[in-house]
């Protein structure tokens, strides 16, 4: 998969980057001394000399007190490398499986492994030496992680992704098109802001599609997905509270698919500089565009995924999500105090969770649940999601 990277990033549509340091490492800088912000500076015009405006990627590093040791690759390395597919003299890992584990997680490496690294792929380290010695502590070598992250390429195991799409987007006027994407990303900002009231903080990412959005939790764990699942259903909420009362095509209808998956995570080029907002396309990006193309305006769908790393497959992760959902009872949706909120995925005659299969235009085979949901406050109730139209499997 990896080998095919390249060639699925034609044509991204990024934000536009903001050319400052602080901004990267944000989460860190305020305990960083004086001197260290400095060192980072330099640090980071060095790095963006290197990257070459996306020629090179960075892909690990090791801290010395002198300065950084850091591992340059010409942008299409990793694909041949993996391409390859050998494993090491001692009959370890593949390449692929190598490169993996090398871009997931931290970047930083002890001396011994990070020229074990080195020696591996065949390449000769680049020795960064700025104004001062580098201080060694942990808000320094987070926010040396983070700026190494911005100029390589990341993968990310078992993530959870939500995917919108505005149904007829292209047969708006291009006024109704800003209006619709601009709606849908206040009905992001407003399930955000209700949930931060409940103590849940959902740091989200995103990208757009052209026509709706990819939506990700900037952490990865199990608590991560399923405060991003919340994050849908509110989202879902706002956007149907909005429609009822929106006059003409402002208001978007929308399809929403979630999935948890591998994906790879990566900046890119912008003018001469990488941007510092991330994009991601892998598996799980593509298996959720997959579904979405069998789904109707108004349909909530979630691909399956097997249990790992800890993390519950996709009938027990429904169900869990189900029993601590309360959290979100008492929530204020469109000026209605909502008494209960309750999701369900479809279900069988046997009462076992309906299993849908999609064939995508490849040819290729995805499974999915219906997910439907209900919304009462007071004597109003609000269906969300709809009856599936397939047959189960």
């Amino acid at each position: 998969m990896l080998s095919t990277l390249w060639r699925c990033l034609k044509g991204v549509n990024l934000p536009v980057c903001v050319d400052n340091w602080k901004t990267v490492v944000s989460d860190a800088a305020d305990q960083i001394s004086l001197a260290g912000r400095q060192n980072l500076k330099v640090i980071e015009e060095t790095l963006r000399k290197q990257w070459r405006m996306g020629q090179n990627i960075a892909l690990c590093w090791s801290h010395n007190e002198r300065g950084l040791l850091v591992l340059f690759v010409p942008h299409y390395f990793l694909g041949n490398y993996s391409a390859a597919n050998v494993s090491d003299s001692e009959g370890g890992e593949d390449n692929e499986t190598y490169i993996r584990r090398l871009i997931s997680g931290s970047r930083e490496y002890d001396r011994t492994a990070f020229f074990a690294v080195a020696d591996r792929l065949g390449v000769a380290p680049t020795f960064i030496r700025p104004e001062s010695p580098l201080e060694d502590s942990d808000p320094m070598r987070a926010a040396l992680d983070q700026l190494i992250r911005r100029y390589g390429l990341s993968y990310v195991e078992h993530r959870a992704v939500i995917l919108f799409d505005i149904a007829g987007f292209s047969l708006y006027s291009p006024f109704e098109q800003a209006s619709q994407l601009n709606s849908l990303s206040y009905s992001m900002n407003s399930a955000y802001n209700k949930l931060q009231t409940l103590g849940v903080n959902v740091p989200f990412r995103r990208t757009t599609t052209g026509d709706g959005y990819y939506v990700w939790h900037s952490e990865v764990s199990a608590e991560a997905n399923r405060d991003l699942f919340y994050f849908l259903l509110l989202i879902v909420a706002d956007n149907a509270a909005a429609r009822a009362v929106a006059q003409g095509n402002t208001v978007p209808r929308i399809r929403a698919a979630f999935h948890i998956g591998d994906h790879y995570e990566l900046f890119q080029a912008e003018g001469v500089n990488p941007t510092v907002f991330s994009y991601i396309v892998g598996d799980v990006t593509i298996d959720l565009a997959r579904m979405l193309n069998s789904a109707k305006p108004e349909q909530i769908l979630v691909g399956e995924f097997p249990a790992r790393a800890g993390q519950p497959a996709t009938a027990d992760f429904i169900d869990h999500s189900l029993r601590s959902g309360a959290v979100l009872n008492g929530l204020r949706i469109a000026g209605l105090d909502v008494d209960r909120f309750e999701w369900a995925a479809s279900r069988t005659a046997e009462n076992r969770l309906a299993r849908y299969k999609i064939t995508d235009k490849h040819g290729f085979t995805h499974f999915a649940y219906n997910l439907e949901v209900e919304v009462a406050a007071g004597t109003q109730i609000v269906n969300l999601g709809l009856k599936p139209a397939l047959k189960s499997v």
